[in-house]
């Protein structure tokens, strides 16, 4: 995915985070084509891995190994909870990430990036419930934490089908930042405007 012009989200984003999920593609309207993935916090946003050459996957292993055995011998380590997560995340780990994530909350839950990554990684699981509870509790903990708004919308809307609740996620974004920008150019303001003006969806006949 290329670099995307969201200087705004720029400070929450770190290498190697931008997960691509899915495309969402209306029939109409400018979201036809847009794409939308749910992203990790961190710091600068560089799009997904280029690597994965057997050399960087010997690295990421290595890396896992240090980790673990780190956090079992200093379990209260959160800083290494945190890093086994997002290496566990990196290397498409689902269950073992939200494990070591989980374990970093239990220790310091006052943490709303890795409430993020953990949404993340339940969606990757395919537990779209369990990732906006994630989100919420990111919300909940920094409420101007804007990638956990805008993941949370993306999800609703493109996973649950709840429109109104993307919606209003996206509005509290807007709130907080005016000029939010969505990966890939599209402002969210802009976003929010095209999908009001979408029909209802008709009721399905019984």
């Amino acid at each position: 995915m290329a670099k995307a012009a969201a200087p705004d989200l720029k400070n929450y984003m770190r290498k190697e985070t931008a997960l691509l999920i899915s495309l969402l593609a209306l029939a109409v309207g400018f979201f036809g084509g847009v794409f939308l993935g749910v992203y990790k916090s961190g710091s600068g946003l560089q799009g997904m891995p280029t690597g994965g050459s057997p050399a960087a996957q010997r690295d990421l292993q290595d890396q896992i190994a240090a980790l673990e055995k780190e956090s079992q011998q200093n379990p209260s380590n959160v800083a290494a909870w945190v890093e086994l997560g997002n290496a566990y995340f990196d290397s498409d780990q689902y269950e073992k990430s939200i494990q070591a994530y989980r374990k970093a909350l239990d220790l310091k839950p006052d943490n709303a990036d890795v409430w993020t990554d953990m949404g993340v990684m339940q969606r990757k699981a395919g537990r779209s419930q369990e990732a906006v509870k994630a989100f919420d509790q990111a919300i909940a903990v920094n409420p101007k934490h804007e990638v956990s708004r805008l993941n949370k919308g993306i999800v609703l809307f493109h996973d649950l089908q709840d429109v109104e609740g993307a919606l209003r996620a996206w509005e509290g974004l807007l709130e907080i930042n005016p000029t939010a920008m969505a990966p890939g150019g599209v402002s969210v303001d802009q976003m929010v405007q095209s999908l009001k003006k979408q029909p209802p969806a008709k009721p399905e006949k019984k």
